[in-house]
């Protein structure tokens, strides 16, 4: 049953639950039954209490690797490519350790985070338009945390070799080719990539887990085509509206929302991933959806195809996990009366496991995890950036809950939100541990 929004209520809504999660400024925006809803709260910038409007424009983080994706296939429905073309096959200068994985590595490899690469890669390489193959030249030290296509790890350099390819296919840099493929087709105004740009706009900045406005306000240009777009709530909804009709952009949206790959850890956003997309099922509906941390900002676009509804909400600090989860709880519930299923949380009574084989340490480019058991078997786990993530991620401390033999639950004092951690063994070869999406091997 359809139910038509009370803008006014979800406004109220959205004020309240950003207070209760300590976020400082929110916007939100929705599509349902053929109506766009707007309405923001709080500010853009402790510092200074400039309000957020609903045209102001947030960093939507990761949610731009869907936008990557879609200009690929959007070349590939042209012809000019296939999601299979390997990716040396267009960049013939595009090395990485491993020679076999220069040689195997396609685009769909790319934009499924099967590559195997190890991906962090946040390097800035100037702010000029060869920023991309700067970075792709330096990608020829990346080594593998497992055999292309063998399993899932979140990749952001993948993403920026994408946004590579797409600037040798179209002649054009990536920012053009953005605004040429989508935002100038679709009509978005509010949709920028560069901080020129979107300093003519209101424009949040991030904030710290104190609510102080961050030192840093946003990513390299070099890692554009993984996160740097900059939009309005109204804009995203806009994108993500055209992923529902074919036409729209693409001949065939829903190409990219079959499931490629199942993923080991499936307790955090989604249980697949299709081409772009994160996969998972609501209460026997599937949504769709992709969210984004940038430096103290949170994004994230919800897609409903079957039920039409597509919402967007974007944050510039706070308990964001719990305010996207509260926020599409009550909001999918009005509108469509769906469960938005509960986070894991730790079983009742208590799971025994054998915690010793999973103690050690974990590393892969920006993150070193180390997991150390107590006399009474209590597994912790500590997180400590490296490289060149040391001063952008923060170290994290999780005293961890088992759920079975391989899932563990843990988070921080005062989160409501529990993170999972599942560990893969695997007979005769590396052991892994999932966690934040990525593929972390034991080193030791």
């Amino acid at each position: 049953m359809r139910v038509k929004a009370d803008i006014e209520h979800w406004a109220d809504r959205l004020s309240a639950l950003a207070a209760d999660c300590e976020v400082p400024g929110a916007s939100l925006a929705f599509w349902h039954d053929g109506e766009v809803y707007e309405c923001a709260t709080g500010v853009l910038n402790t510092a200074t209490g400039a309000p957020v409007l609903t045209d102001s424009l947030f960093q939507i983080g990761s949610v731009t690797k869907v936008w990557t994706a879609t200009q690929l296939m959007l070349l590939a429905e042209q012809g000019r490519i296939t999601p299979d073309t390997r990716v040396a096959e267009i960049l013939p200068e595009f090395r990485v350790s491993d020679p076999r994985a220069t040689r195997t590595i396609t685009l769909r490899h790319l934009l499924t985070h099967t590559s195997g690469l190890d991906g962090d890669l946040f390097l800035d390489t100037g702010r000029g338009d060869d920023c991309l193959r700067r970075y792709v030249e330096a990608c020829s030290g990346l080594e593998q945390t497992f055999p292309v296509g063998d399993s899932h790890s979140y990749c952001n350099s993948g993403f920026v070799i994408a946004g590579r390819v797409i600037e040798k296919v179209t002649g054009m840099v990536w920012d053009q080719a953005l605004r040429e493929q989508i935002c100038g087709p679709l009509g978005l105004t509010h949709t920028w990539t560069l901080p020129e740009d979107v300093l003519r706009f209101g424009a949040a900045v991030g904030h710290d887990e104190h609510g102080a406005v961050v030192p840093r306000w946003g990513l390299p240009r070099s890692v554009g085509p993984a996160g740097s777009i900059c939009a309005r709530a109204a804009d995203v909804v806009a994108f993500g509206r055209a992923h529902l009709t074919p036409g729209t952009l693409l001949a065939d949206p829903a190409a990219l929302r079959q499931a490629q790959v199942d993923l080991p850890n499936p307790h955090t956003g989604g249980r697949q991933w299709g081409i772009g997309w994160s996969l998972d099922e609501w209460d026997g509906h599937q949504v769709v959806s992709h969210s984004g941390d940038t430096i103290g900002q949170h994004a994230v676009l919800w897609v409903l195809p079957e039920l039409g509804t597509v919402i967007a909400a974007l944050v510039n600090g706070g308990r964001s996990v719990d305010f996207q989860h509260r926020l599409a709880t009550e909001l999918l519930r009005e509108l469509h009366a769906i469960d938005v299923p509960a986070p894991l949380a730790p079983p009742e009574p208590p799971v025994r496991v054998d915690v010793v084989p999973f103690t050690g340490v974990y590393e892969r480019a920006g993150s070193r995890i180390h997991v150390t058991a107590d006399q009474g078997g209590r597994l912790s786990l500590r997180t400590e950036p490296t490289g060149l993530l040391v001063g952008l991620a923060r170290s994290r401390t999780l005293d961890l809950v088992a759920v079975d033999e391989a899932t563990f639950l843990g988070r921080d004092d005062g989160d409501p939100v529990w993170d999972a951690v599942v560990f893969e063994r695997r007979p005769g070869g590396t052991s892994y541990l999932h966690y934040s999406g990525r593929a972390t091997p034991k080193t030791s």
